[in-house]
Order: C-alpha cells, then structure tokens, then sequence
C-alpha cells in the first residue's frame, strides 16, 4: 500500500525570532496565512488515502502538529524523542508504516517546501511510487532543475535513463558546492538540486540500513515492534536518544550509490518551482517587493525613509517599523524579540540563537 510521511522535526532555527520552541516553523502561518505544515499536508490530497499520511516530528511538537492537523489520525503521528538526523527518522517512520504491511511502499515530504505547480508534485510522486512497484530494491529521491548556482543546497548527478520510467540512474551525490563549482554543474546540464525527498518499499530501506547502519536498525525494529503498546514510549525514551546522529544521504542514498549495498539510487525529476523555506531571504521571496527593493509579509506596517533591499518582518500588525538609510538588513519584531541584521549574515541567525541561548538560558528561543 502506498503511504506518505510528512517530516517536520526541523528547530527551524534560521526562522527566529517568529520560530521557537513552543510554535516552530512549520505551524506558522507563513504560507499567506497558513502553515508550511498544513500546506505540507493539502499538497498530498488525491494522492495516497488519509489514513496513510503520517507527520514524523518531534515529540514536543506533537500537540502543535495534532492542533494543526486535527484530522490526522491519533497514531499518524510519530514523535521522536531527540532528534537523530534523517537516517534515524526515516528509519523509524519506515519501521512504524511497515510493522502492519509488509509490502508498504513508503514517500518521505519535508514540512518546509512551497511548491508550485502542485499537480506537478504530485505526478513526480506518482513516478516514483511506480519505480519502486516495478523495481522493488530501488531507493528513489527526486531532483529539481537548478534555476541558479545555489551554494546552500546537495546536488544529484544523474546519469542513464531508465527504460520504462521517468527515472534515471544516480551517478553522485555532491554535497553543497561554493559558487565557481555550483556554476560548472549548471554548465553540465546534467545536475539537479536534491529536494531531500524520497520513496522506497518500507522494508528495502530497513534491509539497507540493517548493513549500513546495523546497530541503529536493530534499535528502530525493537522499538516498531512495541509501538502499538503501553510500553512503547518508554522504549522510544530508553533507545531513541542515543542512536547514531546521521543524515539519511550520509547513511543511505550515498553508500547506496556507490555500490556497497544490493540497492539502486535513482531519481525522478520534480519540474516544480521549489522554495526551501529555510532562511528569511529565502522565505522573503515570497513577499511583496516595493520599488527600492524591500520586502514585507503583506501585514507588516513600516516607514523606509531611503532604504533599500531590506526584509521587514513583525506579527503585530500595529507595530511600525522605520529606517532611515538603512540597506540589506533583516528586521524581525515579536512580542519579546527584535533582531537586527545585514542580509549577507542570514544564515548566522543560527549562530545567533546560539548565543541567546548561552547569555538569557532558554527565555527567548
């Protein structure tokens, strides 16, 4: 049976001051007010039946995600305790999907993509749901036509085709380039960004993970086999925390394409226009451009006396925010947080909550 699980265990780090703990990126209303998550979850309808999508967050999310989703079955939501990487969530979601049906065929979504066209999405799906029908051992990812030499984002190298899919032979993984290397892989015609998607038949990955990463597999089986029982959430707590942090490309989909375990790796094209909410400027593209550059949510009330190319962002609609001179910063007001800086230093918000963290504990993260 074909299922889809939703992952959205991401801190969301890079989107404070509005994402915290207690309200992390997916459930804001960031998508022209609506959640990543539920947007997420609207992207899948026609797809696979209801009953099979799943969300696999973080335990403490699991109320916010349940809030925002109340539709989703009670055990369609797996929590995990800490967070393990990639390698360690899917290998649970699989383990979780598969401990009633054998034969599932399972798709693994972020939390944190707008999409568009959405029928396209759902067709790239579709294929690669027929591949691993057709090709039981295959470990499908999905890759989208680069629009620029993006340097925050892993590339696929595709090679061959595969007779009788859309799908063609995974020749490398690169990990994200810098500028000049991430131009040469455009100039090829033959790279594609990879959306950290993926489809496979629930027990191929488990058979690959029981070579690649046995001690964790083993672990995630122990705890499948308790979860429909009162003593699964204690065996999550006792084994969960301290399985081997990895990514599921380090632990999987790059071993696997190199040959060292009896799989294939093979990508399907998305022909979408992907945006990886990751960051301000990234969410920024979204938002409506003035004149000189600047971007807003829409809602936001300012006054940028001869300022340019700067993001501005608050959730008090009341709140006037003013500059004067002021070029490629980010502004984000709160309630308790305001957070100022240059546009090139974007991806240091991360460093920065941080620092929150170490000189103000955990008030305001």
């Amino acid at each position: 049976m074909r299922n889809v699980v939703i992952l959205a265990g991401g801190s969301g780090t890079r989107l404070w001051p509005m994402s915290r703990d207690d309200r992390p990126k997916q459930v804001l209303p960031l998508a022209a007010g609506q959640s990543l998550l539920r947007v997420a979850y609207n992207r899948l309808r026609g797809l696979v039946e209801p009953e099979n999508i799943y969300v696999c967050t973080v335990g403490a999310y699991t109320e916010v995600v349940r809030k925002e989703l109340p539709e989703l079955g009670e055990h369609n939501i797996i929590g995990e305790p800490a967070r393990r990487d990639t390698a360690n969530a899917v290998g649970l979601a699989s383990a979780v999907v598969a401990r009633n049906d054998p034969d599932a065929v399972v798709a693994f979504v972020g939390s944190d993509h707008l999409i568009s066209p959405e029928d396209e999405f759902r067709a790239a799906i579709e294929s690669g749901f027929d591949v691993v029908e057709q090709r039981a051992r295959s470990l499908v990812t999905f890759g989208i036509e680069p629009t620029h030499p993006h340097t925050g984002l892993g590339y696929i190298e595709r090679g061959e085709a595969i007779e009788g899919t859309r799908a063609f032979v995974v020749d490398r993984f690169r990990e994200k380039p810098d500028r000049a290397t991430a131009e040469e892989y455009l100039a090829t015609g033959r790279f594609w960004w990879n959306s950290g998607m993926f489809v496979w038949r629930a027990e191929t990955v488990l058979s690959v993970l029981d070579e690649l990463l046995p001690e964790s597999a083993s672990q995630l089986r122990q705890v499948a086999s308790v979860w429909d029982t009162p003593s699964r959430d204690a065996t999550l707590a006792e084994i969960y925390p301290n399985l081997r942090k990895i990514s599921v490309d380090y632990a999987v989909m790059e071993p696997a394409s190199q040959g060292k375990v009896d799989a294939d790796v093979v990508v399907v094209p998305m022909p979408v226009h992907w945006l990886d909410v990751g960051s301000w400027a990234a969410l920024a593209g979204t938002y409506h451009v003035d004149a000189r550059g600047n971007r807003t949510d829409g809602t936001t009330l300012s006054c940028l006396l001869d300022s340019h190319d700067n993001i501005i962002v608050t959730d008090d609609p009341d709140h006037l925010i003013a500059t004067v001179g002021l070029r490629s910063h980010i502004i984000v007001h709160t309630q308790d947080v305001t957070m100022v800086c240059p546009l090139s230093d974007g991806e240091r918000v991360k460093d920065l909550v941080a620092q929150v963290q170490e000189d103000h504990a955990e008030r305001y993260i």
